[in-house]
């Protein structure tokens, strides 16, 4: 296991050093090239968010861009939050920090082309859409073999591989609220991962609908109870705050280091753990970007593009507060253990128990979010066929998570990194390849906006593009007469409203 564990980490360092300089690159790119959308239409962002289309012209549910993006989140929103960003901090520093946040900040003009591309090259499902970047790999760059390709690591990555490390943080958390010792008594981890693959079994048997139902529940609840105890933890410390925030921008330039292996370790965990969190660029989201009926494409890519800055500006800084303000001991890779003993030195012995009940809920919805990703990638790979497949899937899927339950909490965050890379790797070369195209929608609906219309994508609109199927117009929430008719019926419900005034 150790010789395992040793090969890991040595492809893990040197693939995490090309990633970074790929990411920062693309990052750099699409930020000047889209004109710096992810700071310029934040406003917007907000705006369409809330956005609910409705039924489709045969009556089944759309699944709306709030809906899609908690899909997204529940993927998002999991132990990358409260366990990696621990483990970035004490491996890497409260350097680590900053540059977690201005990877973000890049980022999200990656996460806008990418979900932008999923939603322009998605394929009508049975009771939504499905894309992602095995589709505008294979008809968008028309390369199936780069198609498939992606299809089978990202299924291996979050399925299996991303699933497992879920399922390792849950036992994790457990284990350190009961005050279990993993390695002496073997009965936590085997009983807690025969209960997690059963139950995620059962909602597995639902389909994307129900995984969104769960996930616009589950996260938005405990995302918010956990964000409010650590705005709680911030003004208890109030006057530590100045002397934090110096620390973090000290640490991070190698001004005051408090971590062996210099800057650059800062640096790889900073970015590394941001981006395993956030999964700007990696591929991920535009599955569930692809899923949403929208009217114009870019509604999803400025949608998940907030997304990037919910989880790392938000969740993300909260847990680095609240680890930073407790005088954690670095040099030593801790996970979730880190933050709950933190958070127990600040609030009391109870919140170990509250971070336990967050981290399971987090993790679970992770899993949850990572069966999709799979589960679209597989019905790409096996198109008409693929309902044996996803069967087998479940099965394996369910497999992964006990085994995770199982394993030592080192060797699942490094071959985490190593698939990760090789995932974002081969989509930021898509992206990149393709950003051409995702400006083109962007200016046409800049274009609409500008003239105060609810812009409305025909694939018409990108003459000498092929490959887009879903975009002709046979989907009522795309048809201009369809949002021209909720305009109205806004204006006449305004109308009504002045008048009884």
């Amino acid at each position: 296991m150790q010789t395992l564990q040793d090969l890991i980490a040595l492809v893990n360092d040197r693939l995490g050093w090309v990633l970074i300089v790929v990411l920062i690159a693309v990052a750099l790119y699409l930020t000047i090239r889209t004109g710096v959308v992810q700071l310029r239409m934040l406003p917007e962002m907000f705006r369409v968010i809330g956005e609910s289309p409705g039924e489709n012209k045969d009556g089944t549910k759309s699944i709306s861009s709030f809906k899609a993006f908690w899909i997204s989140a529940a993927s998002r929103v999991g132990t990358g939050n409260i366990a990696g960003i621990a483990l970035a901090i004490s491996i890497g520093g409260p350097g680590a920090i900053f540059w977690m946040w201005l990877m973000a900040i890049f980022g999200a003009a990656t996460a806008f082309v990418e979900s932008t591309l999923g939603q322009l090259y998605k394929v009508k499902d049975k009771d939504s859409y499905r894309g992602g970047p095995a589709y505008y790999m294979s008809v968008g760059l028309k390369q199936p073999w780069m198609g498939a390709f992606f299809a089978v690591i990202i299924t291996v990555t979050y399925g299996l591989v991303f699933n497992s490390l879920q399922a390792n943080s849950i036992v994790d958390a457990t284990a350190t609220s009961l005050n279990v010792d993993t390695t002496q008594s073997f009965w936590l981890p085997v009983g807690l991962g025969i209960f997690l693959a059963l139950v995620t079994g059962a909602v597995f048997l639902g389909g994307v609908q129900r995984i969104s139902a769960w996930s616009s529940v589950i996260v938005p609840v405990m995302a918010g109870a956990y964000l409010l105890l650590g705005i709680l933890v911030v003004a208890m410390n109030i006057t530590e705050v100045p002397a934090m925030i110096a620390l973090i921008f000290e640490n991070a330039f190698g001004i005051q280091s408090v971590v062996g292996g210099g800057i650059g370790i800062v640096i790889l965990q900073g970015i590394r753990r941001g981006l395993f969190s956030n999964e700007a660029g990696m591929g991920s989201v535009p599955n569930a970007a692809a899923t949403s009926s929208v009217s114009h494409p870019a509604k999803q890519g400025l949608v998940q593009s907030l997304g990037v800055y919910f989880d790392t500006i938000l969740v993300c800084s909260i847990t680095a507060f609240i680890v930073l303000l407790s005088n954690p001991v670095y040099d030593e890779a801790q996970g979730a253990s880190l933050t709950q003993t933190a958070l127990a030195s600040q609030l009391g012995t109870w919140a170990v128990h509250f971070l336990t009940v967050a981290i399971f809920l987090f993790a679970f919805s992770s899993i949850l979010g990572n069966y999709y990703y799979g589960e679209a990638n597989i019905s790409y790979l096996f198109k008409k066929n693929a309902r044996p497949a996803i069967m087998t899937y479940r099965l394996i899927v369910m497999a992964a998570v006990f085994t995770g339950s199982v394993i030592a909490l080192p060797l699942a965050w490094s071959a985490a990194d190593v698939f990760m890379s090789i995932m974002a790797l081969t989509n930021l070369v898509a992206v990149f390849l393709l950003g051409r195209i995702a400006l083109k929608v962007l200016k046409n609906y800049t274009a609409q906006r500008k003239q105060g219309l609810e812009p409305v994508f025909n694939r018409d609109d990108l003459p000498g593009v092929t490959g887009i199927d879903a975009w002709d117009g046979s989907d009522e929430v795309t048809t201009r007469a369809y949002w021209e008719k909720k305009d109205a019926a806004k204006g006449a419900k305004g109308a009504k409203g002045a008048q009884t005034r």
